[in-house]
């Protein structure tokens, strides 16, 4: 089969200035496509801002001949992020590639968290991946031609101790994700998410040294640019680490009907054991389906 190959294709990578993002950004620039380099270049919580983290990647572009620009924005203020879809604009023409990579982390159990923290992650994780979507949506919209992918992670999906935040935003960006998988599909818009497991600044005291060195954040990349190739799949989530490569899924039993009559918290109780049966679960495509399975179940099915 012929190489995935970008040509004539512009992308914007967040949070591209170091770890996943850039790793993302230069495999897009060497397989043709024209990037845009997002970094607000701030520190692991978020404070702070340069420029210089940005302009490096782009350096490296254009040193192995490929094409970017830098751009500074926060993912999270408006005029910023349209000013970064506007700077694609009028450099390109197009934008065919979004990967909302840039995030925070602002770990503590939730007892000593303050809401500030647990607000700061929400919007930059969630509102840092809607608001370049929904800059870049309209534009896809008219070229019938778009892929997206946002960043989940294993906290969101699965739970992790001492980051509520980030795991509430990181499941968020999923019923995001199941939602715009519908709305862009009449428009050949593609939107996918991605779980790494890498070694990058967010993680690098999580893990022992010896796992992080098997945790390069380029083991991640190929998953996210086939996500965004032509022929990607949509409404796919999926894991990658280390060189291993799954799909997570949300599925639901096929659960049991009690009937309306006399029903009760006993009854709920009584079969508990039937409604988890994991015995035909499925992952259903939209919330529609699971209606129907109700529906069914009313009706004796």
């Amino acid at each position: 089969m012929a190489d995935i190959r970008f040509d004539g294709k512009v992308a914007i990578v967040t949070g591209a200035g170091g770890g996943l993002g850039r790793q993302h950004a230069l495999e897009l620039a060497r397989r043709g496509a024209k990037v845009v380099i997002n970094d607000l270049g701030g520190s692991m919580d978020g404070s702070g801002g340069s420029s210089a983290a940005a302009e490096a990647v782009v350096a490296e572009i254009k040193a192995f001949g490929g094409e970017a620009i830098a751009n500074g924005s926060s993912v999270t203020d408006d005029a910023g992020v349209a000013n970064m879809v506007q700077q694609a604009m009028d450099a390109w023409g197009r934008i065919d590639i979004l990967v909302a990579n840039a995030g925070i982390l602002r770990d503590k159990t939730f007892s000593k968290m303050e809401m500030a923290d647990f607000e700061a992650v929400m919007n930059v994780h969630v509102m840092g991946s809607v608001k370049p979507a929904k800059a870049v949506w309209e534009i896809m919209k008219a070229q019938n031609y778009g892929r997206i992918v946002v960043t989940t992670s294993s906290t969101g999906l699965y739970g992790n101790f001492g980051q509520s935040n980030y795991g509430a935003a990181k499941l968020a960006l999923i019923g995001f994700m199941n939602t715009l998988k519908l709305e862009g599909q009449k428009n050949n818009i593609h939107v996918n998410a991605i779980s790494p497991v890498a070694a990058t600044r967010m993680t690098e005291n999580l893990m022992p040294a010896e796992v992080l060195a098997k945790l390069k954040p380029e083991y991640v990349t190929p998953a996210v640019v086939y996500l965004v190739s032509e022929e990607a799949p949509t409404g796919v989530v999926m894991t990658a680490g280390a060189g291993a490569f799954a799909q997570a899924r949300i599925y639901e039993t096929e659960g049991v009907y009690l009937g309306e009559g006399g029903l009760s918290v006993e009854e709920v109780r009584d079969n508990f054991a039937r409604i988890t049966d994991p015995t035909g679960q499925q992952a259903y495509v939209n919330g529609g389906e699971q209606s129907g399975k109700f529906f069914r179940k009313m009706q004796g099915g």
